[in-house]
């Protein structure tokens, strides 16, 4: 390493943020650029490890100490070259990865761990700025003849897609909504990540070579079998979007909704776009927000910038703790996780369950709720302790269950593992259906962003494997 003491001479220094009150009143990116010399610093910490167990902590196994080197001795067309070899969309990860491999690096046993997602970051921001992405890589210069449809336009698609289409194949990306990004376009607030980040990287793909239909919903248009029909392979990466729901009393009252029917419309709202059906919309209302994970913190934060008159967070478990009494590195840390929208006001709340609601002229106004403590590993109701909470709008954020059951599914009829996911064979990539993969939430269930392009690369290698009787891609 360039600094081999550097750990020892600096410490971690997290990603300046902009200000709470200002952050609040727009849908802009919330954190600022670290300066050059903070960030090289910062990059310096990384040790000389035996064994980087930041590689095995990050699922596309990204080679980070060869490039957090390579930004503390200012090579950063290098660090970008490098970072481009395991990770087709850094500027995605970048801004939105909870950062595993933070919590698998070796300094972390006594120490904080290095920056590793922001120095990521700033790699790939350089490099747009100085014009490296779009000059890599230019298109095939040869084309195999095959023609590979991918069906879902999020992470797991797109890696699967740029993949296939630097094979050879001619790959056509289809999409059922308006416009491509998946759950980057329609899910993820634009504070988290702004649609001019998505834009930017479908033009560099469509300069690339890769087709891209929109409004193409399939099983119905086109369907499923003149899918088949046209393509060699298809690649599946449908997400898993089904949310779980609640089955409690009141549970039909006007203004309970899924958390990504109220993202989705919000998503479409900050872009100017058409709401189709009911409105939901947090503005001046008592919103209670049900589950502590990333999509209940993406509507914690939606609605503080729409103008809610309160918010409550609540989840039916304990209140993990803030600094763990037992070491568990290199694994993912049960802890208490503080998003930047918690930072924003809303209060959280632990060990709540539901037991229904209710209201008048069908519309919710109260949540019955009681508390909750764990027992030999259960979670059981404290008598006595019912209590009502108040509510104008209430969001499940309490899960997924798999793939939206739609026609596409009801024509292939794979079925589904425990987890809801389409199962696949071997533990593969391939399904029971000659030609047909699957990848990232529809193959594992709701996961991280990280592991949909590490799934999505490896897809696209079975299936060209699969076309050409061999592969040279990278899984």
């Amino acid at each position: 390493m360039g600094d081999p003491k550097g750990f020892l001479k600096i410490g971690r220094k997290p990603t300046p943020k902009r200000d709470v009150v200002e952050r609040i009143q727009d849908y802009t990116y919330i954190y600022e650029p670290m300066p050059e010399d903070e960030l090289r610093g910062q990059a310096s910490r990384c040790m000389d490890c035996g064994i980087p167990f930041c590689n095995t902590g990050c699922p596309v196994n990204n080679l980070i100490p060869d490039w957090n080197d390579l930004v503390y001795r200012d090579s950063w067309k290098r660090a970008i070259d490098r970072l481009h070899l395991t990770n087709n969309f850094p500027e995605f990860t970048g801004m939105l990865c909870p950062a595993p491999c933070e919590s698998a690096c070796v300094l972390a046993i006594n120490d904080k761990s290095v920056t590793i997602k922001e120095i990521e970051l700033s790699i790939i921001n350089r490099a747009f700025d100085e014009g490296w992405v779009r000059a890599f890589p230019p298109p095939p210069e040869a084309r195999t003849g095959r023609k590979v449809a991918v069906v879902g336009s999020g992470p797991a698609g797109l890696a699967a897609a740029q993949q296939l289409n630097r094979a050879g194949h001619s790959v056509t990306v289809f999409e059922k909504d308006d416009k491509i990004g998946g759950l980057l376009r329609y899910g993820i607030p634009d504070y988290k990540i702004e649609k001019w980040v998505v834009d930017r990287r479908i033009s560099i793909m469509e300069e690339e070579g890769v087709e891209f239909r929109t409004n193409a919903h399939v099983g119905y248009d086109p369907t499923t079998e003149e899918l088949k029909a046209e393509y060699d392979a298809v690649v599946m990466a449908v997400g898993a979007l089904q949310g779980r729901d609640l089955d409690v009393p009141g549970r039909e009252l006007g203004g309970i909704h899924l958390a990504m029917d109220y993202l989705t419309q919000q998503n479409r709202r900050v872009a100017g776009l058409p709401i189709e059906g009911e409105e939901i919309s947090a503005k001046g209302k008592n919103v209670v927000i049900l589950g502590g994970g990333d999509t209940s913190a993406d509507c914690l934060g939606n609605s503080h910038r729409e103008g809610a008159a309160s918010v409550k967070v609540l989840t039916h478990g304990p209140k993990p703790p803030e600094n763990p009494d037992h070491l568990t590195w290199p694994d993912w840390p049960l802890i208490l996780h503080t998003y930047p929208a918690h930072e924003e006001g809303g209060e959280r709340g632990w060990s709540v369950a539901v037991k229904g609601f209710s209201g008048s002229n069908g519309k919710v106004e109260r949540m019955h709720a009681i508390r909750t403590e764990r027992k030999h590993g259960k979670t059981e109701y404290i008598e006595g302790s019912e209590h009502e909470i108040e509510c104008d709008l209430v969001l499940l954020a309490i899960g997924f269950t798999g793939p939206v059951r739609d026609k596409f599914l009801e024509d292939l009829a794979l079925g589904y593992n425990e987890r809801g996911a389409i199962p696949t064979t071997n533990g593969g990539f391939a399904t029971e259906e000659d030609g047909l993969f699957v990848a990232g939430d529809a193959k594992r269930g709701a996961s991280l962003i990280v592991w949909a392009i590490a799934e999505g690369r490896k897809a696209a290698k079975a299936a060209d494997e699969y076309l050409m009787g061999r592969s040279l891609l990278p899984g």
